[in-house]
């Protein structure tokens, strides 16, 4: 299956000019395996040519379509020789194992991933590097043990407040809440969740904010759209929801729209611009958050490079250039922040086009 990214050209502008603006707070593509002289130990490539093969949580997913555009752009930019799209349909815990085990048998130099389980890829993950594969996390996290840095999109802290923020804003500050999250096993999320839960118990700002519910629509459409019908049905004082998630925000969106919660109901959360659009203008939305996800992806093709070349090994305070996005730094635990999130309501959305 391959991946075909249009628009190269304009994402490319929307990422500088992202750079450039401190306002903004936010399937395979042609490739053999590596040739003989690739990856080393040190993984280096500079006598061949380098391999990246980025793996998505599961393909067909509209956020990981845009990750992976970037990703694209970054590693046509970064110098690679190819660049591969490869992962599961569905976003359950080892679904991504086969996938990682493949590429360390292809002698691929870079692998890109997000993990559904922070541990179940472990063991995988581990034989690559064996094998001279350089690892780079992005979205989620796996467990650090396992790769040689985590690109993110931003701190997680500041990802779950703003989202707290948001519904509480929405709501008048009281009432009961219920989050709509992906898989019950991915990192990103549940670290957000854990942020969230822990301002809820000790900001008295948030003291007639009740959380009711965790349910996960496991990033698929069919079972977050009925999540969140199950959701507003069996809690019938619930007065907002948070999807950290951009499936499960539109899926929700889009039930709400066209039920007697929409303007009763709170929605709130991670989203696309594009899908949300339609939400914010008929009123069902309000106001939402995300950062440019495209960056995530382009931001790890250039990490990648790095790590491949030698020029970084991962450790805190190194430093390599990211294309039009300029120099990063590694922080501690081996971690690279994109940028801050950007909130999303009726008088900026028209103005983004992800």
């Amino acid at each position: 299956m391959r991946f075909i990214h249009s628009g190269s050209t304009r994402r490319r502008a929307a990422f500088a000019a992202l750079a450039t603006s401190a306002a903004l707070v936010l399937s395979a593509c042609g490739g053999g395996a590596a040739s003989e002289g690739d990856a080393t130990e040190g993984g280096s490539g500079t006598d061949g040519e380098q391999t990246i093969t980025f793996i998505p949580k599961q393909l067909n997913n509209p956020y990981t379509d845009v990750v992976l555009g970037g990703g694209e752009d970054g590693a046509a930019e970064a110098g690679f020789a190819s660049s591969e799209v490869v992962g599961p349909l569905d976003a359950s815990a080892s679904s991504q194992v086969s996938f990682i085990n493949a590429e360390t048998q292809r002698g691929t130099n870079v692998i890109v991933i997000a993990a559904n389980d922070p541990d179940a890829v472990g063991p995988a993950l581990e034989e690559a590097r064996t094998a001279g594969a350089k690892i780079v996390a992005f979205d989620s996290d796996t467990n650090p043990d396992y790769r040689d840095l985590f690109v993110s999109q931003v701190n997680a802290k500041d990802v779950a407040l703003i989202q707290l923020e948001l519904i509480s804003e929405q709501i008048g500050g009281e009432g009961e809440i219920a989050i709509l999250s992906a898989t019950a096993n991915a990192t990103n999320q549940n670290e957000w969740i854990k942020y969230m839960e822990e301002e809820l118990a000790s900001n008295p700002d948030y003291a007639d904010i009740e959380l009711v519910a965790k349910v996960y629509g496991d990033d698929d459409d069919t079972k977050s759209f009925q999540e969140a019908q199950g959701l507003l049905q069996a809690y019938p004082d619930l007065k907002g929801i948070i999807s950290p998630t951009t499936v499960g925000i539109a899926a929700t969106a889009r039930y709400m729209s066209t039920s007697e919660y929409k303007g009763e109901v709170a929605l709130t959360g991670l989203g696309l611009p594009n899908e949300m659009r339609p939400f914010v203008k008929d009123g069902t939305v309000t106001e939402f958050a995300l950062w440019d996800p495209a960056q995530l992806g382009y931001v790890a093709a250039f990490a990648g490079k790095a790590l491949a070349d030698g020029d970084i090994t991962g450790e805190t305070g190194d430093t390599f250039e990211a294309g039009e996005l300029g120099d990063r730094e590694i922080g501690e635990d081996g971690i690279v922040l994109v940028g801050p999130p950007t909130q999303f309501n009726a008088d900026n959305i028209d103005d983004y086009d992800f």
